[in-house]
């Protein structure tokens, strides 16, 4: 009775230590798992199966049917591909520019002025205000906040004291994903509406881009400290420039952040919809609104509910076991700084 116990060696698990952690893994697994065993039992249901109360075991409690595929497989080309380019497109976009980003504030030492950001910001805000209140054109708009802002720069620029170091630049860019999607959701619009970018792929690419900087900048800078700075100086001494540093020895050396950060913001990005809702009509649609589209006047329809989920999951747990020691690799390395 004692064997069961003592563990044989110090950092083993006794046998019955290791029972009891096996059932409660069991116990998790099924909790976690168990919604997505419903979903798929939901999607292959007919009405009145879901209707008539729970029903869990196919070909016992019920016959599957393939119902729902029937209803729905004419809507559903249009949103998934849609999906998967406005994913994949910003996702790229935003590891392309959030990875240069996060090493330039790692290697460079920026010095803004808080007066010139101010500045930079009211420029900004002027462009808007002409493009959305005075009908101007968005590039004369630009012209004229650009030399607004030169003009600053020439003749006040110098007086302004106060500056922002590396970390507050790194701070303020992760601040942005505090900011709730609803609040600059109506300014958005009414930008792409004096663009004519309503209801196209390019408008939902540029937000989820720029949503997606702030993590790609702060998950890739923790990583790229990770990687010695010893062997960039050694390049550099070798007679590289900083891009082939960075194309030929950083960015290697990043694959498994790199990969780990793109899934994150694919996954972010994929199950976006509050700007899908606002900023698309029925050409540029993505599946998270045809999901929403499906709560009816007659109800939520569960069955083709539980169909376009499961087809939303499949592609992203696909990747994620595929890129699987990626991703933890990736995740554990970034973590360690130092």
């Amino acid at each position: 009775m004692r064997k069961w116990f003592t563990s044989s060696s110090p950092l083993g698990l006794s046998p019955a230590r290791k029972a009891i952690s096996y059932c409660l893994l069991i116990f998790w697994s099924v909790i976690v798992l168990f919604p997505f065993y419903w979903l798929l039992t939901t999607a292959f249901k007919l009405p009145i199966d879901v209707s008539s109360g729970p029903k869990y075991l196919p070909f016992g409690d019920f016959q599957p049917s393939l119902n729902a595929w029937d209803e729905m497989r004419d809507f559903i080309p249009r949103p998934y591909r849609n999906t998967v380019v406005v994913g994949v497109v910003s996702s790229l976009l935003a590891l392309f520019i959030g990875s240069f980003a996060a090493y330039a504030l790692l290697r460079f030492k920026y010095r803004p002025r808080i007066g010139m950001v101010a500045v930079f910001i009211l420029c900004g805000s002027l462009a808007v205000a002409l493009v959305v209140v005075a009908g101007v054109y968005w590039w004369a708009a630009v012209l004229i906040a650009g030399v607004l802002f030169l003009a600053a720069l020439a003749t006040i620029g110098k007086r302004f004291k106060a500056a922002l170091a590396n970390d507050d630049i790194a701070f303020w860019l992760i601040a942005q994903r505090m900011l709730p999607p609803v609040a600059v959701i109506l300014p958005i619009f009414m930008m792409f509406q004096q663009l004519g970018l309503l209801d196209t792929l390019w408008a939902l690419i540029t937000v989820y881009t720029a949503t997606s900087l702030p993590l790609v900048v702060w998950f890739m800078r923790d990583y790229f400290l990770s990687i010695p700075m010893e062997l960039e100086e050694s390049a550099f001494i070798d007679g590289a420039s900083r891009l082939q540093v960075v194309l030929r020895i950083v960015l290697p050396l990043s694959v498994p952040g790199l990969v780990a950060t793109f899934l994150i913001v694919l996954t972010f990005a994929w199950n976006e919809l509050i700007f899908a809702i606002f900023l698309t009509r029925g050409d540029s649609q993505t599946m998270p609104v045809l999901v929403v589209a499906q709560n009816a006047t007659r109800g939520p329809q569960w069955w083709n509910i539980s169909l376009l989920v499961l087809l939303m999951v499949a592609p992203i747990v696909i990747v994620a076991v595929v890129l699987e020691r990626y991703i933890a690799k990736g995740i554990l390395l970034g973590a360690v700084k130092g």
